[in-house]
Order: structure tokens, then C-alpha cells, then sequence
């Protein structure tokens, strides 16, 4: 529903015309839910377990749902069965029942409004009772029932002061509308909650609204102002939709309008060298691949190749399902880095991660004149001395390694690009001072964790990205079951049947978290145990955690690739990266305390091989989400699609958590709903800031303010002169 002209113009007058006495979100984050009457120490407590501790919180706390008690009725035009509304004035009063399992008894109100009389029966309200005496005006609210003749059972039953109809505050919050329901805890009930979000709106004053109003108008939004009354306390239903849209479309803005400030600061401030490599190591490494790259790979190639011959510094994604080939990809970018005279290096989120890159791209590349070296926090004190010296002298072509590379003490000679594998598992600021290490490196992630468009469009926003949607010929689906505890001896039989057949098995341990390192070990040396000695006494089986020493953990994972060992006991603190074509089958004990995109990571590892592959889920999920998730990957192969599921289970709301992406969390916006909304908040963002890049335009400090609000202080620098 388009909302009427006189409010769009109330709009645009707003935002083209502030006045002094016009508060912005910002001012009232800074002013206390307690100056408000009611919020006492208990209140205060009790709010600030819900993340409310000032005024911009209350007005921002908005409703899960509403009831909608707005069918007001006289009562000689009620009819059974409705839910109805009605204003009256109280007769008598008599109990009803008796106490039963500790309940208090209730009771009966006789209500007159002019045309008609109805009993109202209350349950469990018993100090209403004192309350309802005669000639006291109510609002009731309830379903109309025929007990003994007609009656409202009373859903809610308020006293007010006067006649709704001739009140400027009508109804007032409980009664007679659509009645918002909070979120709320032990410490404070919906009615209390309700009170003090509709005493903050009043304290509040009128909102300022951060957005120009062109944007307001092409959009044909409500005002903020407007939007937060109306979605606290609908209207109607046709303008509760459109504040939702406004508040969504306002949450989306402020994010797309951060990215958008910090892509044009980047292109701004960073100026990096061309990357202009002659062929002579990558051509020679892609003629010799043992395999044809798959038209999606030869089309991500080239983006990131013709990003890197670009002036300003690359930042792009690159994203794929597991198996895709996106290493190659990586690969042909760290040697073009190399043939442009400089240095590539590629960060890994674990050691066992960063060793097989280290060892899969030393074997390609064995034959090319380019050293490549590891640097992990696990190497001894002469390991990590000749890979500093060999980084900061240039003799290391390609450096691959851990969080490690970005530490204090590792200088590197001319570092032009930067590799981030599983960006997921790092945060903006890291990336961030990765740049630091050289002039302005060009920075490429690549994750094996397919992220939803709208996902991609807000967390890496920043970022270009290219997306290999093609899996290599051959590659055979993962046959995956879920099996109970009943079921896990037969899961392993069949495991038993693929060693036989002359291959190899995971074992995954239950997860644990990840703080208790010793009980996950733990974990995993009761499975090795179990399988060494009961399950599989006649074969080799080995173990791999993390409290492990570096050579060990190398030792075990040579002697998997060289098939000595034929079933693999591992924790997932390691993160199971090793490559493995021969290994077929994969058992995951405790499958419901993974996530879905973990479990099918876990899943790929035996996707490489020429034989079918087999996934044992070994789960008895004990909630409707963790069952959704192992439904889910026993019924798709396709990662994207997972993670479409994956966020429909989880929701937005702590997706992205500033403390890995630098982004908030989101209130109002689901992102696969609201595709449309973001897409095009994205682009109203964007345009703006390529006419305003630092937002210093007067109209748009507001607006500059909120995102830096909502971003954090660590964006201060977007908005420098």
C-alpha cells in the first residue's frame, strides 16, 4: 500500500529541513531507558538482559508479532465465534470456579454499553478484580462463546478513563488495536515491556530521519519516525507492511552505505602495481594439470587475472562448492604474482590446512623455478629462522602459512598479493592489516563455504566476486545417511567392506567446544580407541588432533595419503584438509552438534576419488533445527543450496557478528526474503556515496553518523577528508 502524499512530504520537509528539536537514533542511544518512570534497578537489569539499556534500544526493540484486537464491536452486533473488541461499563462482578493446581479462581464481569449486556470472564487476573467496580470503564477483548447464553472469554481486559473514541491517545497500548508482543524475560513481563516502549516513543519527541528524501521518495517509504510508531502500534495492516519494508529497507541502507564508503575510501587511498606476467610459469602449470579446467574455472581465472593487471589493488571472493577447483584458481594468481616480480602469500584458518596447500602446491609446482615455504606458528626455532630470512630476502616465491604470516617479525621482500583461504574464519581487521605487510598487496579470498547472493551482497560487499558454479566431469555425488546409535554398527560394516575393497575412511569425533581442547582430544582418543580395539582390531587406524606436535600431526597425515594408515581418527579443531583421492567413506559421530556447512565441508573429503562415496551421519538430534540441518544434507549435494537452508534454520540475526566481519547484527532484515529490498538499498547506496564518498554534503550528515554508529569506531577512517 503506497503510503498517502502528506506523509512523503512530511518526509522530505524533515530531511531537507531539520530542525533543533528533532532527535536522531544516535542522540538516544546516548539517553538511559532508566529516566523513564518504572525502570528501577530490577527493570533496568531485567531490560539490559535483553540488550536494551537506552532509549534508542526500547524504541528498536521491536515486536515478534502483533494480536490484532482491533475489531471493535458494540455488543448487540456480537456474534459467537468472532473475536471482538468492546467498550462498557461495569455492572457487577461474581467469582467463577474454583483454585485448581494452585490457579486463583475467576470471574465474571457484567458489562453495559447502551445496547446490550455481556458477562466477560476473566481467569487469573484476580487483582483486576478490585478494580472492576460499578461504573468503571473497560475495553475488552476476547473470543465470544455460548456458555450458558452469549459471553466473552477475555483475552485482555484494560480499565481506562474515559471513552476511547473521544481520547487523543485512543485505545492506549494494551487494548482496542493491533497489540504488539515483545521479546521479554523472567525479570519483565509483555504488558510492562509494552508500557515502556510506548512511554519511550513519547519521550523520544519526533524522530530525524538519516535518509535523503529523494531516496524516501523514489522509494515511496514512510518517514523512520513514522515506521517505528507504526510498527510498534499498527494502523492498520496495509501500513504496518510498508514501516516493515521502511525499517528493513533503512537497516539494509545503513550496512550497503558502510561498504559502499569503504570500497570508494580503498579505491581512493590504495595504488598498487600492475601485475603484468609473461606466461613463463603459468602456462607451463596449467599445460601440465592432470585434468582440464572446467569452463567456470577458465572464466574466474581470467576475472582475477584482469583484476590483477588493473592499477588500484584487487579485492575479490571467489567462492565455489567443495571440490570445485578453486586452489587452482589460487594457484594461477600467486604465479602470475611471482612472474610480475613479486611475492604471493596464501593464509590458511589451521595448520593441517595450510600444510596440505603447502604440500599439494610444492608437488605442482616442483618442476617451476619458484620456491614456495611454510611459516605456522608450529615450526621449530631454525625452521621458522631460514622462512623469515627466505620471505624477507625474496628467495619465497610463495609463502603459505597460518594466522602466522600476519604476526609481529615477518617482513616480506615485495608482497603484491594476498591469498585468504576460508575468509569466514577471519575478520575484516586481519585482512586489513595483511595490507600493512605490503605496498598495497591485491587481496583474493577464496572460501569452500558457498555464502547465499544476498549473504555475499552484505558481508563481502566490499568485494567483487566470482563464483565457479561448475563441478569438474565426473565428480560423484556423496550417497549420505542418517543413521541412530541402533544403526551405527551396520554404518560401520559397510565402512568395513570399502576397506576390504582396498580403500581408505574417515572417522569424525563428536564436537566439542572448542575451549575444552582437552576433553575434544579426549573425544577422539575414545573413538581410536574403539575402532583399534573392537571395531576394526585387524586394520590400521590412526589419529590426528589438536594437541598433536606439528611433525607428528605431519607424520600422520603422509602416512594417510601413502595408505598406511586405512581409517582416520580426527577432531575438527584440525579441520580435516587432507586430500585423500582413495579415501571413500566418512563416518561423523555426534552429527547434530555440527553445522551444515562444517558437515558438508567434512562431507567433500571423499568426493575426490573414483570409486562412490559413502556419508554415515551418526546422530539422534535432539531439536527440529538439528534434524532440519542432517535432512537437509542427506537430500543436497549442492552447496549453495545448503546454505540457503542453512541461513533459512539459523536466521540473520548474529550471522554476522562484528567480531568476525566487522559488520552488525541484523534486527528486522531476513535476508532471503528481502532479497529486493537489498538489492536495491544496495543500489540507492551506491549511488549516493559515488556523488558523496566521505558523505560531508550537510544533507547527509545524519546519515554519515548512524553508519558510523552502527559500524563501530574501527570505520572512523571511511569518512576522513
Amino acid at each position: 500500500m503506497a503510503w498517502p502524499i502528506s506523509r512523503n512530504a512530511a518526509a522530505v520537509r524533515e530531511t531537507a529541513h531539520p530542525v533543533v528539536e528533532r532527535v536522531t537514533l544516535a542522540d538516544l542511544r546516548a539517553r538511559l531507558a532508566t529516566e523513564l518512570p518504572g525502570v528501577g534497578p530490577r527493570i533496568e537489569a531485567a531490560l539490559k538482559q535483553l540488550g536494551v539499556a537506552s532509549l534508542a534500544d526500547l524504541v528498536s526493540h521491536y515486536p515478534s508479532r502483533h494480536e490484532d484486537l482491533s475489531n471493535v464491536k458494540r455488543i448487540a452486533d456480537l456474534r459467537v465465534g468472532e473475536r471482538a473488541t468492546v467498550v462498557g461499563r461495569v455492572v457487577s462482578l461474581r467469582p467463577v470456579g474454583r483454585p485448581v493446581r494452585g490457579r486463583a479462581p475467576g470471574f465474571a464481569v457484567q458489562l453495559y454499553d447502551g445496547t446490550g449486556y455481556i458477562p466477560a470472564t476473566v481467569w487469573g487476573r484476580h487483582w483486576l478484580a478490585g478494580q472492576l467496580v460499578p461504573e468503571v470503564r473497560v475495553v475488552v477483548s476476547g473470543e465470544v462463546q455460548r456458555k450458558y447464553g452469549i459471553q466473552i472469554s477475555a483475552k485482555s481486559i484494560e480499565v481506562v478513563d474515559e471513552d476511547p473514541a473521544d481520547s487523543g491517545d485512543g485505545f492506549g497500548p494494551h487494548a482496542g488495536r493491533f497489540v504488539p508482543v515483545y521479546p521479554v524475560n523472567k525479570g519483565i513481563q509483555a504488558r510492562r515491556m509494552r508500557t515502556l516502549i510506548h512511554r519511550s516513543l513519547d519521550a523520544a519527541g519526533r524522530i530525524l530521519d538519516p535518509l535523503p528524501a529523494s531516496i524516501l521518495l523514489g522509494q515511496n517509504l514512510p518517514s523512520l519516525h513514522d515506521a517505528i510508531h507504526e510498527v510498534h502500534f499498527p494502523t492498520d495492516r496495509p501500513r504496518l507492511k510498508s514501516a516493515m519494508r521502511r525499517l528493513v529497507f533503512h537497516e539494509l541502507f545503513l550496512i550497503q552505505t558502510g561498504l559502499a564508503a569503504r570500497k570508494a575510501r580503498l579505491e581512493k587511498t590504495e595504488f598498487g602495481g600492475r601485475h603484468e606476467g609473461d606466461g613463463r610459469l603459468l602456462n607451463p602449470f596449467l599445460k601440465e594439470l592432470p585434468f582440464g579446467l572446467t569452463g567456470a574455472q577458465e572464466r574466474v581465472i581470467e576475472e582475477v587475472l584482469s583484476d590483477m593487471r588493473l592499477e588500484k589493488p584487487m579485492r575479490r571472493l571467489v567462492q565455489g562448492d567443495v571440490g570445485s577447483g578453486k586452489t587452482v584458481v589460487a594457484v594461477a594468481a600467486l604465479l602470475s604474482a611471482v612472474e610480475s616480480g613479486g611475492q604471493g602469500a596464501l593464509m590458511a584458518p589451521t595448520e593441517v590446512l595450510a600444510e596440505q596447500h603447502y604440500l599439494s602446491i610444492s608437488a605442482a609446482l616442483a618442476d617451476l623455478p619458484v620456491k614456495v615455504v611454510l611459516l605456522t606458528g608450529s615450526l621449530s626455532t631454525a625452521e621458522r629462522k631460514a622462512a623469515l630470512e627466505s620471505v624477507a630476502g625474496g628467495e619465497a616465491g610463495i609463502v603459505i602459512g597460518t594466522h602466522a604470516l600476519i604476526q609481529k617479525g615477518v617482513e616480506f621482500w615485495d608482497l603484491s598479493l594476498v591469498v585468504v583461504d576460508e575468509q569466514h574464519r577471519f575478520g575484516v581487521s586481519q585482512r586489513t592489516v595483511f595490507r600493512e605487510k605490503g605496498t598495497t598487496p591485491d587481496t583474493l579470498v577464496i572460501t569452500a563455504t558457498p555464502i547465499p547472493r544476498t549473504l555475499s551482497l552484505t558481508l563481502y560487499g566490499d568485494l567483487e566476486v566470482s563464483v565457479i558454479d561448475e563441478l569438474p566431469p565426473g565428480r560423484k555425488p556423496v550417497e549420505t545417511e542418517l543413521v541412530d546409535l541402533a544403526g551405527r554398527e551396520a554404518a560401520y560394516e559397510i565402512v568395513r567392506g570399502e576397506l576390504e575393497a582396498g580403500r581408505q575412511a574417515y572417522a569424525i569425533c563428536p564436537l566439542v567446544e572448542e575451549s575444552e581442547a582437552l576433553e575434544d582430544v579426549r573425544a577422539a582418543e575414545e573413538l581410536f580407541d574403539e575402532l583399534s580395539e573392537e571395531i576394526f582390531p585387524e586394520r590400521k587406524v590412526g589419529l590426528l588432533h589438536g594437541r598433536m606436535k606439528a611433525e607428528e600431526k605431519r607424520r600422520v597425515m603422509a602416512a594417510f595419503r601413502a595408505r598406511e594408515i586405512e581409517v582416520l581418527v580426527a577432531t575438527v579443531v584440525v579441520e580435516v584438509g587432507v586430500d585423500v583421492p582413495n579415501a571413500s567413506a566418512i563416518v561423523i559421530e555426534g552429527a547434530e552438534r555440527f553445522g551444515l556447512s562444517q558437515l558438508h565441508q567434512l562431507r567433500g573429503r571423499v568426493c575426490r576419488g573414483l570409486h562412490p562415496p559413502k556419508c554415515f551421519l551418526v546422530a539422534e538430534p535432539k531439536t527440529d533445527d538439528a534434524a532440519k540441518r542432517l535432512d537437509a544434507l542427506c537430500e543436497h549435494q549442492d552447496g549453495f543450496r545448503l546454505s540457503e537452508v542453512d541461513l533459512q534454520i539459523r536466521g540473520e540475526g548474529t550471522l554476522f557478528g562484528s567480531r568476525q566481519s566487522g559488520m552488525p547484527d541484523l534486527k528486522v532484515a531476513k535476508l532471503l526474503r528481502d532479497i529486493d529490498v537489498l538489492v536495491e538499498a544496495r543500489r540507492e547506496a551506491f549511488t549516493l556515496v559515488a556523488g558523496d564518498p566521505t558523505l560531508k554534503n550537510p544533507a547527509h550528515r545524519p546519515l554519515r553518523r548512524e553508519v558510523k554508529d552502527l559500524l563501530g569506531a574501527n570505520v572512523e577512517w571511511l569518512f576522513r577528508e
